[in-house]
């Protein structure tokens, strides 16, 4: 019974239309649309040296640097050449993984990217393990205390305790983590990453608000399963409850909840900037800010151009999740 609403999709096709070729033209529309959106992050990315107020060599060096040195640097980075001739270079360069290089140490870009990249995966990942983990069950609690509008207290309550937890920004939660648990407590860590104890407080900084929006669409699409009619069925041959809900309801109420969870992924790596800063983790986030305050924009520049594509490729693989999970969005596209 877990299958009967991933027939719909079959039921949906008509004029000899099959469910692969439905499929097979919902990827490659997405592809075409991951491509395009690629292409414009590409100029965006470049555009923004070219947008910053004044000349953003001179702010780098500061404005008693000696014109030769900000000619020359200047030319070493192509800023004298035409736009055109900068944009196809810088495409060039990042498509054959060269992001620049930083204008305080040297370094290249790349080498930054992928020594604090994987700080800021490794979090937000954690992060939304953690929320899905929280808000799956509480979701699912909630939706089967208040099936047919039973317990409006805990209802009230649920939706109350959700709705602020989901209005507190992540480094709110970061600061108060730290005062109470950490300087207050003094059970972890206030910044740094080492030990195990060190991911606590971040974790859950990131964690909060996404699991309450989680928990929120769990509870719904449990209520919308466990009025449908298979439910019923169950329900009438007498099977149990933990049997119903665990084998029967779960599984069609996960393809909204892991496509939500994935679209928050992607908010976790980008809402990990503040928090970064809060905790002193050496991730991108970090690394952005200092190099925002410092005026070195190659990095800058690079941070935001990572952080923009792991969005895209994170959206494209969610929605050929989807697809996969869910053959009606696939249908319903044709």
């Amino acid at each position: 019974m877990a299958g009967i609403p991933r027939l719909q999709g079959r039921r949906l096709l008509a004029g000899g239309v099959s469910l692969a070729r439905a499929r097979s033209a919902f990827l490659l529309r997405h592809l075409v649309r991951f491509v395009i959106s690629l292409a414009v992050l590409l100029v965006a990315s470049f555009a923004m040296i070219h947008l910053i107020p004044g000349d953003p060599v001179r702010a780098s060096l500061g404005q008693a640097a000696p014109i030769e040195l900000i000619e020359a640097r200047r030319a070493a980075l192509g800023l004298d050449q035409p736009i055109l001739t900068q944009l196809g270079t810088y495409v060039r360069n990042v498509l054959s993984g060269d992001f620049g290089t930083s204008f305080l140490s040297g370094e290249p870009v790349g080498d930054v990217i992928s020594a604090r990249l994987p700080n800021t995966l490794a979090l937000a990942l954690l992060a939304t393990v953690v929320a899905l983990l929280i808000a799956v069950p509480l979701g699912m609690w909630a939706g089967v205390r208040t099936e047919n509008g039973r317990n409006r207290g805990t209802e009230a309550t649920f939706t109350s305790a959700t709705g602020t937890a989901i209005a507190v920004p992540e480094f709110l939660y970061a600061i108060v983590l730290v005062a109470v648990f950490a300087i207050g407590l003094g059970w972890f860590p206030p910044a740094g990453k080492g030990a195990p104890a060190t991911y606590v407080l971040p974790i859950l900084s990131l964690a909060i608000a996404p699991a309450a929006m989680i928990a929120r669409i769990s509870r719904v699409e449990t209520l919308r399963e466990l009025g449908s009619d298979y439910v019923r069925l169950a329900r009438a041959k007498r099977l149990p409850a933990a049997r119903i809900y665990i084998r029967h309801v779960l599984p069609n109420t996960l393809t909204a909840t892991l496509t939500i969870g994935g679209l928050l992924l992607t908010g976790l790596i980008a809402g990990s900037v503040l928090v970064e800063y809060v905790f002193a983790w050496p991730g991108l986030g970090l690394r952005i800010v200092e190099s925002i305050t410092q005026k070195d924009y190659p990095v800058a520049q690079g941070v935001i151009l990572v952080y923009g594509a792991i969005v895209l490729v994170v959206n494209l693989l969610v929605d050929v999740l989807l697809g996969v999970l869910d053959p009606t969005s696939a249908v319903k596209e044709t």
